[in-house]
C-alpha cells in the first residue's frame, strides 16, 4: 500500500514536470530532468517515455540510441488491457521480481486535454517498509499464536475451575431430582460460582429436611390408616387398577385365610377363594376400566372355614374426582346374620304354628259347645272345657316365655343382690313336685350345708330353676331321677375374690346329642323336633343362657343319649361390703339384642 501511494504520488509529480517538455519535443530537457531525478532517488528502478502509439522513445536506465545499437529492434510498453488510454489518473500495478516485488505506474502525459504518450515509472519496494512489514508479520503471528494459547489455556483452566464445578453441579441435579437430597458439593471456588455451590448445597439441606418430615408425617399417617382399618371390625382390601394389593387388614387375613400368607404386592385374584374369585373377576376390571364405581355381592365360601360374606367393591378416585387410583374391597361376615335371618324365619313358623294350633283347638271347641252344648253330656261339656284349659295354658306358656326373653334382651337393668340359694332352690322344688310325682319322677335336692349367699337376682335365680327342672322333667320317663345340687367350689379365681358356689341340674332322660349340643341354646331350637317327643317354645334355655350371662357366668352342659344331661353353671358369692349393684345387659346379650 506503501508502495501504491508513494508511486501514484511521484508519478504525478515527474508527468507534471515533463509533459510541458513533451509537448514541446525537448526531449533534451526530458532527459536531463529524468536523468537527474534517477540520480538523486534508489526507489526508482526505472523510467520509461513512450508517445501515444506505446513506442518508446526515452528510458532510464537505457535510451533509444543503446537500444537501437544493441538490440536493433523497436521497444514498445505493453499497456495492461485495463489501461483507461487518455484518462488522467495513474493506473498502478505490481510484478514480482527475484529482486522482489516492483510497483509499475502509468501516468499519462496531457496537455491542453490532448494526451501525447504515457509515463511508465518502476518503484523499487522499500526496505525499510518490507522490514517493518516483515517484522509487523512476524508480530503479527506471534499475537495470534499467542492469543490461540491464551485461548487453548483459557480453555483448559475453564475445563478445571469452571467446567469441572458445572458437571459436579449437573450430577448434582440430577441426583436431586431422582430423589437423592444427601447429594453434596465439595469444591473449595470463590466468587459467584462458589456462591452458586454453597445455595445447592443449602437446597439440598433443606429438601432433606423437609423430606424427612414429610416421610414422618407420612409414616404417622400411614400408622394411623392402619391402625384405624385393622381395629374396624369388617376386612378391607385395598388394591390398585392392575389387581396388586396395597393393603390388607387382619379380618380380611381371617376371613381369607392369609394370616400366614405375604399377599401385599400380589394380584389378588391369585389369593381369593375360588367362588369369590368366579364372581368378582369381571366386575374388577370393570371398575378399574370406569365401567362402574360400584358393587355387592353376596357369597358362600368353604374355606378357610365354611360362612358366609357379603363384599362390597367401590372405586378410589383421586383428589379432583377425575382418574381412578385403585378399588377398595370390603368384606363382611354376615354368617351370623343369616343365621338369625333363618333363626327368625323359624321362629316366625314356630310361632304361627305354636299360636296357630292351640286357637283352632280353642276356636273348635268353643263353637261346639257355643252350638251342640245343650246336646252334649256333661262330661263331655268337661272334657272340652279341659281341652280349652290345655290349650290355653299352653298358649300362655309360649306368650310369657317371649315376654320374658324379650325383656332380658331389650337392655333392662336389674338390681342383683345376696340371694339365698337353699331357699330358691325349695321354692322351685316344690311347684315342680307335684309333676314330678304325676310323672313318676324322683326328686332330688343335695344343697350343701352353709352356703354363702351369691351375688345375683331372686327372680331369675328362680326362673332358670324352674326351666331346667321343668325340661328335666319333660325328658326323663318315669322311674328316672332329676337331681338340682349346690356346693362351694375348692379354688379361688382370684386373692380378692371368695370361692364361687356351683349349681348343677342333672336327669336320667333322653340326653342331647352332640350335634345339637352347640344349638341347644339358641332361640327356638327344639329337640324335640328331632326326637319327636314333647311339645315346647324352644324359648326356655336361650332365657336360661341370657339370664345367666347376666349374672357374668356361662352355663355349661355334659350330656349323653339314653344316659341323660347335666347343666351346671358358677355363681360370684356375695361379700357382706359389698353393695347392691345394678347391672346391665353384657355384649353378648347386645349383640343378640341388635340382632
Amino acid at each position: 500500500m506503501n508502495d501504491t501511494r508513494f508511486g501514484r504520488d511521484l508519478g504525478l509529480l515527474l508527468a507534471a514536470n515533463v509533459a510541458p517538455l513533451v509537448a514541446d519535443n525537448n526531449l533534451s530537457e526530458v532527459a536531463q530532468f529524468s536523468q537527474r531525478f534517477y540520480s538523486s532517488t534508489s526507489s526508482v528502478r526505472y523510467m520509461l517515455y513512450a508517445d501515444e502509439t506505446g513506442e518508446i522513445f526515452f528510458g532510464i536506465p537505457f535510451w533509444e540510441a543503446e537500444v537501437e545499437n544493441s538490440l536493433t529492434i523497436k521497444r514498445r510498453i505493453q499497456l495492461p488491457e485495463d489501461y483507461p488510454g487518455d484518462g488522467e489518473k495513474p493506473m498502478v500495478r505490481q510484478h514480482t521480481t527475484p529482486d522482489g516485488i516492483v510497483t509499475d505506474v502509468f501516468i499519462p502525459l496531457i496537455v491542453n486535454k490532448k494526451y501525447l504518450g504515457v509515463l511508465a515509472i518502476g518503484i523499487n519496494p522499500n526496505q525499510t517498509a518490507v522490514i517493518s512489514t516483515n517484522f509487523t508479520r512476524d508480530v503479527t503471528i506471534a499475537v495470534f499464536i499467542t492469543i490461540w494459547v491464551m485461548v487453548i489455556l483459557a480453555g483448559v483452566i475453564n475445563a478445571l475451575t469452571i467446567t469441572k464445578p458445572i458437571k459436579e453441579l449437573l450430577v448434582g441435579v440430577k441426583q436431586i431430582a431422582t430423589g437423592n437430597f444427601k447429594q453434596r458439593i465439595d469444591l473449595p471456588l470463590g466468587g459467584e460460582l462458589g456462591e452458586l455451590i454453597l445455595s445447592f448445597n443449602e437446597m439440598g439441606e433443606r429438601l432433606e429436611r423437609y423430606e424427612e418430615q414429610n416421610i414422618e408425617e407420612l409414616t404417622a399417617e400411614k400408622a394411623k390408616l392402619e391402625t384405624l382399618v385393622s381395629t374396624i371390625a369388617d376386612g378391607a382390601v385395598l388394591i390398585d387398577n392392575n389387581m396388586q394389593v396395597i393393603l390388607v387388614n387382619p379380618t380380611a387375613r381371617r376371613i381369607f385365610g392369609w394370616e400366614n400368607a405375604d399377599v401385599v404386592g400380589c394380584n389378588v385374584l391369585h389369593h381369593l377363594p375360588a367362588s369369590v374369585q368366579m364372581e368378582i373377576t369381571s366386575p374388577l376390571y370393570e371398575m378399574a376400566a370406569g365401567e362402574c364405581e360400584s358393587a355387592e355381592f353376596r357369597i358362600f365360601i368353604n374355606q378357610p372355614t365354611p360362612r358366609t360374606i357379603r363384599i362390597l367393591l367401590t372405586t378410589v378416585l383421586n383428589v379432583q374426582r377425575e382418574s381412578i387410583k385403585g378399588i377398595a374391597i370390603t368384606v363382611q361376615d354376615i354368617t351370623r346374620e343369616v343365621e338369625l335371618n333363618d333363626a327368625k324365619s323359624q321362629f316366625i313358623s314356630n310361632v304361627s304354628h305354636e299360636l296357630r294350633t292351640p286357637l283352632f283347638n280353642i276356636k273348635t271347641y268353643i263353637e261346639t259347645l257355643h252350638d251342640y252344648g245343650e246336646d252334649l253330656a256333661l262330661k263331655e261339656r268337661q272334657e272340652f272345657l279341659q281341652t280349652v284349659n290345655h290349650e290355653t295354658d299352653r298358649l300362655t306358656r309360649l306368650v310369657n316365655d317371649v315376654l320374658d326373653l324379650s325383656k332380658l334382651e331389650s337392655g333392662r337393668n336389674y338390681s342383683f343382690d345376696g340371694v339365698d340359694l337353699a331357699q330358691a332352690i325349695e321354692q322351685t322344688l316344690r311347684t315342680y313336685q307335684l309333676n314330678a310325682k304325676d310323672k313318676g319322677v324322683e326328686l332330688l335336692q343335695e344343697v350343701a350345708p352353709n352356703l354363702p349367699l351369691v351375688m345375683g337376682n331372686y327372680d331369675l335365680l328362680v326362673q332358670v330353676f324352674g326351666n331346667l327342672i321343668g325340661n328335666a322333667l319333660k325328658f326323663t320317663k318315669a322311674g328316672g331321677k332329676v337331681a338340682i345340687r349346690a356346693y362351694r367350689l375348692d379354688f379361688k379365681p382370684s386373692h380378692t375374690q371368695s370361692a364361687p358356689v356351683r349349681i348343677e341340674i342333672s336327669d336320667t332322660g333322653i340326653g342331647i346329642a352332640t350335634e345339637d349340643q352347640h344349638s341347644i341354646f339358641e332361640r327356638f331350637f327344639r329337640v324335640e323336633n328331632r326326637v319327636h317327643t314333647l311339645e315346647g317354645t324352644g324359648l326356655g334355655l336361650s332365657i336360661v343362657r341370657n339370664i345367666i350371662d347376666r349374672h357374668r357366668s356361662k352355663v355349661h352342659l355334659v350330656s349323653e343319649v339314653g344316659i341323660g344331661t347335666t347343666f351346671w353353671f358358677d355363681l360370684a358369692a356375695f361379700e357382706e361390703k359389698t353393695l347392691p349393684i345394678q347391672v346391665e345387659p353384657i355384649a353378648e346379650a347386645s349383640k343378640i339384642t341388635t340382632t
